[in-house]
């Protein structure tokens, strides 16, 4: 696999963690009964109810996915880093969340008619392990990045010159297309380029300039002669 489309698998990962995490945050991960209530009632919480940093997390994956591609090199490398915590905080985010006392309290934080059951009940539902799974995601593409980002390309190399292009090389001026090739390089091809031989048309203007010289001066003898 080329480093290009490895980078882009990465990124794949990095992609469908966040966006499971963050799916998964506004879902319903458990149902508090309180059968025996003054007014029997069910509690919806989603993951935000729950602590809500799965979902926090889940946004600083997807801000790293913006990373993979505009850095490089050692600094890739610790984006990696930061990846791989992201989403081993994700997956212990969600299973923390779930446990049954935790799940109550949040509950009785959120209602007050709760604190007066006698005997509440929860129930959990699988958005939690939809989070988990994102988490194991961000995990995989950040553990990818560590390993093997150092060699994968930058966002900016396509629009970098290669260093055998820095050097100017003089246009063809009888071919055409050479013409449009040199625009392109940003070089002015009517400009001669350092230690271009004179041409032929410069040639015989220079001869012609020395024949003239010539005829002047024998015309200037022939009239002092006369004279």
């Amino acid at each position: 696999m080329t480093p290009a489309r490895e980078r882009a698998l990465a990124a794949l990962l990095c992609a469908a963690g966040a966006g499971l995490t963050l799916l998964a945050a506004g879902r319903a991960w458990a149902h508090v009964r309180a059968a025996g209530a003054i007014t029997p009632f069910t509690l919806e919480l989603t993951g935000r109810d729950l602590g809500g940093a799965a979902g926090a997390l889940g946004w600083a994956g997807l801000a790293g996915l913006a990373a993979l591609f505009a850095t490089r090199g050692k600094v890739r490398t610790g984006v990696g880093v930061l990846l791989a915590a992201f989403g081993a905080a994700i997956g212990y985010a969600s299973v923390a969340s779930v446990r049954t006392a935790h799940v109550l309290d949040a509950a009785a934080d959120k209602s007050a008619l709760l604190r007066l059951a006698a005997n509440p009940s929860a129930d959990v539902t699988l958005w939690w392990a939809v989070s988990l799974a994102g988490g194991a995601l961000l995990l995989a593409a950040g553990s990818a990045t560590i390993l093997r980002g150092a060699r994968w390309p930058g966002m900016s190399m396509r629009y970098e010159r290669p260093a055998a292009a820095a050097t100017r090389t003089p246009p063809e001026t009888d071919d055409p297309s050479s013409l449009w090739k040199s625009l392109d390089r940003g070089e002015d091809p009517t400009e001669p380029a350092p230690g271009d031989v004179p041409s032929s048309r410069q040639t015989s203007q220079e001869d012609s300039q020395a024949d003239s010289q010539e005829d002047s001066q024998e015309a200037r003898r022939g009239r002092s002669e006369r004279s």
